[in-house]
């Protein structure tokens, strides 16, 4: 069984890595890959940067070098749904890309020839939130798209097409439609880091990174250790 985990992020990355035992560290163009064993299992780790390219293309490297048994995608994301607060967990039961438009004979978000959304891994998805944390996990829609999104009139729009949706980030949709593509389990596993539209908004996600990232790495790390044991 080998787990592959993606995050956009270094912080992230060096959190999970410093996890593994007997690492080992590879270099393909852009990307570093960091593998190890963690609970018993094989773990393939990538940092893939931001946005939709790098997330694709790095997605499709982890899974031609690694052949991973499942891929999970790990990190922040925007919380657009008044239920939602910063530290909340949104485990994307679907994912769409809020910034598709192929004519009026798809909808919204849908890759002419694709699905509208694509959906989580059943197993993957039962793991996430069944997991025993101090913080609350929601299964819902994710968003994706090449922007970070600050003001209301994006959220507005974004909101009028995905009335559902509960978080947005840059890279679900796209590691969601490799996975789709190359037939392997996926889960998008995000922790709300900021409330887009909010008073402060910017600040809020930089205070994130300043005083919760730890906090934040103990759900991931809880997840992991679910996955571990669960698959």
């Amino acid at each position: 069984m080998t787990i592959g985990i993606i995050n956009a992020m270094q912080k992230e990355h060096e959190q999970l890595a410093a996890l593994l035992q007997g690492k080992r560290v590879e270099r393909q163009g852009h990307f570093s890959f960091t593998t190890g064993t963690y609970g018993g299992r094989q773990l393939a780790l990538m940092q893939s940067g931001i946005g939709k390219v790098n997330a694709a293309v790095g997605a499709v490297e982890l899974i031609h070098r690694y052949a991973p048994d499942v891929l999970v995608n790990t990190g922040v994301a925007g919380g657009i749904d008044a239920s939602l607060r910063v530290m909340d967990v949104v485990a994307g039961a679907t994912v769409a890309y809020h910034d598709v438009d192929c004519g009026p004979e798809n909808e919204p978000g849908q890759v002419q020839g694709l699905p509208a959304t694509f959906a989580a891994d059943g197993r993957l998805l039962a793991i996430a939130t069944g997991l025993e944390t101090e913080v609350r996990i929601v299964p819902g829609l994710i968003c994706s798209g090449d922007q970070f999104i600050t003001g209301r009139q994006q959220l507005g729009l974004i909101k009028a097409r995905f009335p559902q949706a509960l978080a947005v980030d840059m890279e679900s949709g796209a590691l969601a439609q490799v996975c789709h593509l190359y037939g392997v389990p996926f889960l998008s596993f995000r922790i709300i880091s900021d409330t887009p539209g909010a008073e402060g908004h910017f600040d809020q996600y930089l205070n994130f990174w300043d005083t919760m990232a730890n906090r934040s790495f103990a759900v991931t790390r809880s997840l992991l250790d679910a996955l571990t044991t669960q698959l």
